[in-house]
């Protein structure tokens, strides 16, 4: 496999696929460029070595066709800012536009393709003919560049046209992962792999549904498992606690109490929060209460956990050699119930400080470790959500496959 610090891109047209799927304001300004400035050690090292950067991604999910809300044209001003250079830009990726301004582009110049997901032939590969249509696009986008790099790990869970099937059109020599994939990868299989004991994972977020396999592969590998969020209660519903009008998946009951005694039988600590913020509605301006963890009450719902959690959940973040975070301990964009998970962010940034291994991985995570001040306190912040819980599930993705062969 061919390895991006290695090759010389002098001379040549480098297709990348990046992640520039970054959230975006009433104006359409970006919001959070930790994707764009993510793939900045990629592009950078193609320009450097005197190569062209011809970059691709999707933004959003468009129903059919273009939209003014979904256009890449939106982050140019702050890549541009980034690199300090003008990028280019073609209003569709593939197309006369395209063609030409990918076989003008010089050595040191980018250019940006429109959405991807402009196209239902990137990500609709359902039937035999959506298939052929989706290598008809891929091998379009292969024709404009001599190199295929895959830096887009957020999206490598995908088996879409610009994730996996562009690489069948680019030798072995070829076709690469870009900076971030392989530090993304680095990350995860130190903690899949290799991790310093006491491991604790801590598996917060709103359904455990989600998170169901997640889990089983973990108990494999964990010392501690630490379960916060809306999903605590299909726990505490589970084992007969009281959970008033909290979150709770009826469906899944049986599925958390097999999970706590699975964690059992692997000699798994597995520990729930023992006190909570119970509030009367949905709203930073609720009445709360704070009450025992299995001490619900009618009306009330639970959004964070409790001081008592926190010193508990601290303690064992403290005593660990390997720290693993998937989701926030409550409703946290709200200021009346962030306390929770501000405390679970600060505890692993000061264990990262006494030598822990630390990586935070997920939507919510992720902001709330950018929104506290908290993302250069751990050892690494993942790009990649969904693709992030497919790897430490277990599951071959095909973003990665594509290149490693």
């Amino acid at each position: 496999m061919q390895i991006i610090d290695n090759y010389n891109f002098a001379g040549k047209k480098a297709i990348i696929r990046v992640d520039f799927n970054v959230p975006l304001g009433a104006q359409y300004e970006v919001t959070d460029d930790t994707r764009i400035r993510g793939a900045l050690p990629t592009i950078k090292k193609v320009l450097a070595d005197g190569g062209a950067a011809i970059l691709m991604s999707h933004l959003g999910r468009p129903k059919s066709g273009p939209e003014e809300k979904f256009s890449l044209q939106h982050v140019i001003p702050v890549l541009s800012g980034h690199l300090g250079m003008d990028v280019q830009f073609a209003e569709d990726c593939v197309g006369e536009e395209a063609a030409s301004k990918a076989a003008a582009l010089q050595p040191g110049e980018v250019l940006l393709l429109e959405n991807l997901r402009f196209h239902t032939a990137e990500n609709k590969i359902k039937t035999d003919e959506e298939k052929a249509a989706t290598r008809v696009f891929a091998k379009k986008l292969a024709s404009y560049a001599d190199v295929y790099v895959n830096d887009a790990f957020g999206t490598a869970h995908r088996a879409h046209a610009s994730t996996a099937v562009i690489a069948d059109f680019f030798g072995e020599d070829a076709r690469m992962f870009g900076f971030l994939i392989n530090k993304e990868i680095q990350a995860m299989d130190k903690v899949l792999h290799s991790a310093e004991k006491p491991f604790t994972a801590i598996m917060g977020g709103a359904k455990v549904s989600d998170k169901i396999q997640v889990i089983e592969n973990l108990l494999d590998r964990v010392d501690n498992l630490i379960i916060g969020g809306g999903m605590t209660y299909t726990f505490i519903k589970a084992r007969g606690g009281e959970i008033g009008n909290s979150l709770c998946e009826e469906d899944k009951l049986d599925v958390a109490a097999s999970l706590v005694k699975k964690a059992a039988a692997k000699g798994v600590n597995l520990i729930l929060p023992v006190d909570q913020v119970l509030a009367d509605k949905f709203d930073n301006d609720a009445h709360t209460e704070i009450a025992d963890i299995d001490e619900g009450k009618a009306g009330y719902m639970g959004l964070d956990i409790g001081s008592g959690t926190v010193k508990v959940l601290s303690g064992v973040i403290m005593n660990s050699g390997t720290i693993l975070w998937n989701g926030p301990m409550g409703v946290f964009e709200m200021p009346a119930f962030q306390k929770g998970t501000v405390s679970i962010a600060q505890a692993i940034a000061n264990s990262t400080a006494k030598g822990a291994f630390s990586l935070v991985g997920g939507g919510d995570s992720v902001a709330a470790v950018n929104k506290f001040g908290l993302a250069d306190q751990v050892s690494y912040v993942s790009t990649g959500g969904g693709a992030m819980l497919e790897y430490i599930e277990g599951k071959e993705l095909p973003g990665i496959k594509a290149i490693r062969g």
